[in-house]
């Protein structure tokens, strides 16, 4: 895996531009009380969106292949930093709604958790110096 960061220029103020291995591109930049512009993530809310589009993508997976009939997932993080730098994340709070039809509880319960505990590389990662909770909800599509 691969990842190039380039700083836009002095006329750009704090933004970047990432582009990935596969092909991608998303600009970063700060809050403009650090010199950015606002037009585009800070880096600190791409690294919680990866970890929330990790474990959704898990979950999803799971679920497909316990031939749950899975129709939407999404979630929503929150989450808390340090006060201090190194401002890492001390706590990530993960809200799951999956919809589908007739959804089993165990099974969502289990995608969540191997998510959690062993597929999700990004939430796993977070959770050295992140305590991290969960809670989900399932909508019914009978």
């Amino acid at each position: 895996m691969e990842c190039t960061v380039r700083w836009m220029g002095s006329d750009a103020g704090m933004s970047f531009v990432a582009e990935t291995g596969s092909g991608h591109a998303v600009v970063m930049d700060g809050a403009p009380e650090a010199g950015g512009r606002n037009i585009g993530p800070r880096p600190m809310e791409m690294v919680l969106a990866g970890a929330g589009g990790c474990s959704a993508f898990d979950v999803v997976m799971i679920l497909q292949k316990s031939r749950q009939a899975v129709t939407a997932c999404d979630v929503r993080l929150e989450a808390e930093r340090a006060a201090t730098d190194p401002k890492v994340f001390t706590r990530i709070h993960l809200r799951y709604r999956v919809k589908g039809k007739a959804l089993k509880r165990e099974a969502v319960v289990r995608a969540i958790e191997l998510s959690k505990e062993k597929y999700c590389s990004a939430s796993i990662m977070l959770g050295k110096t992140a305590e991290i909770t969960y809670d989900f909800e399932i909508i019914d599509e009978a």
